[in-house]
């Protein structure tokens, strides 16, 4: 691929403390994913997946290297720049869901279109529809505390692929979800990476990396293996489908 990347790692790294207490949590990181490409990202408890998604999605600010999103370093954006490139260009699904209580599901979904200055029916609107795209209509006025913990998790995938985000990270996405719903998550984040999206999931499970087309292996920080599409199935035991 020559095209400049969606997602830009370049010698990543993030420690966390100093002196002999500290935490090497990236160790030079690098990693490129395009427009269309689905990225698994999987190792052990404590490699690094959660840190990787956090300073691809200017969440947390890396030690040493570089985070670029569609060419925009990260690093050296205004506070107020990198927000708004954190509303437009990335969707990030957390693993706590992170929806706002005092919202509706609707609300919550259509709230960082509205604060880029789409109109709130047009928001309402586009939440809406993605309500209806995860199989959740229904749930459109109920507020976080009468949905289960699935249900708030779709929402907040949901509020993650809203609008045009050319980024999407996910973070454990199906962690609450039974298998049936979990591979229906797993479909909706495949169908947004082939419209052109690109795609970035953390999982422990492999029959969900292998819907991507790359999967990448963690390690202590750094990355110490990556297949290819033809080659995931084979190496991910009790691999999935697509």
């Amino acid at each position: 691929m020559t095209a400049t990347p969606v997602l830009r790692l370049a010698a990543l790294t993030r420690v966390h403390g100093s002196g002999p207490t500290a935490v090497h949590a990236l160790k030079g990181v690098d990693l490129s994913v395009h427009a269309g490409e689905f990225v698994a990202v999987m190792g052990p408890s404590g490699s690094g997946k959660s840190t990787l998604l956090t300073l691809a999605g200017g969440l947390d600010t890396a030690t040493g290297g570089q985070v670029l999103v569609e060419g925009h370093d990260l690093g050296a954006l205004s506070r107020a720049r990198l927000a708004k490139i954190r509303r437009t260009s990335v969707g990030y699904v957390f693993q706590d869901y992170n929806l706002i209580p005092a919202l509706t599901a609707a609300e919550n979904i259509a709230l960082p279109r509205e604060l880029d200055g789409v109109a709130a029916r047009t928001a309402r609107r586009e939440a809406l529809a993605a309500l209806d795209e995860i199989g959740l209509s229904e749930l459109a006025d109920r507020f976080p505390d009468e949905m289960s913990g699935g249900q708030q998790q779709r929402v907040a995938i949901a509020r993650a692929l809203v609008g045009e985000r050319r980024l999407v990270l996910a973070d454990e996405p199906t962690g609450a979800l039974d298998s049936e719903t979990g591979e229906a998550v797993l479909a909706l984040l495949r169908r947004r990476c082939d419209e052109g999206a690109a795609v970035v999931l953390v999982t422990h499970e492999s029959r969900y990396a292998a819907w991507a087309d790359r999967v990448v292996f963690l390690r202590d920080g750094t990355i110490v293996d990556q297949t290819a599409a033809g080659s995931a199935e084979t190496l991910l035991a009790g691999g999935g489908t697509r």
